[in-house]
C-alpha cells in the first residue's frame, strides 16, 4: 500500500509456492517500483528480516561477500535483495517496523491484502524459488 498525502494506491499478488520472508521483499520492491521518479520513501513493515537486513547493512554485506553471510553460509533471496538494492540506490529509504497484528490500521490492511492474493487460485510460480527448493 502506497499513501501521498490522501492519495491512496494498494498493490497486492503472490506466487503459488514462495516464503513470507518472500513475500515480504517483494512487496517491498513492488512498491518503490511503482514510483514514477526518485523519492522519498519511509517503508514501513512489520518484516524484522527486510528491516534489519536493510537498515543495518546485512543485505549490502551480502553482496560484498558474493551473496554469503558472515557465517559464510548462502544468504537467501539474493534475487529480490539484489533487485531490492538497486531501488534503493535510485530512491532514498528508510526502513520503519511495526509490529504485526497490533492494530496499526494500514499494516492490518496490508495483511488482509496478503491474505487474499494467498487464497487466489492459479497463483504464478516464483521461479528462482522453485528451481532453488
Amino acid at each position: 500500500m502506497l499513501l501521498y498525502g490522501k492519495k491512496r494506491k494498494e498493490l497486492s499478488g503472490g506466487f503459488r509456492r514462495t516464503t513470507n520472508n518472500r513475500m515480504e521483499l517483494l512487496a517491498a520492491i513492488m512498491g518503490l517500483k511503482s514510483l514514477k521518479e526518485p523519492c522519498n520513501v519511509a517503508l514501513y513493515t512489520d518484516s524484522r528480516y527486510l528491516v534489519d537486513a536493510m537498515s543495518l547493512g546485512w543485505a549490502k554485506q551480502w553482496k560484498q561477500k558474493g551473496w554469503k553471510k558472515s557465517t559464510q553460509e548462502p544468504a537467501k533471496n539474493p534475487d529480490l535483495w539484489e533487485e531490492l538494492l538497486d531501488l534503493t540506490a535510485y530512491h532514498h529509504v528508510t526502513f520503519e517496523w511495526v509490529p504485526g497484528h497490533s492494530g496499526v490500521i494500514e499494516n492490518e490492511r496490508c495483511d488482509e491484502l496478503s491474505v487474499d492474493a494467498a487464497n487466489e487460485a492459479d497463483l504464478p510460480p516464483d521461479v528462482n524459488y522453485e528451481s532453488e527448493n
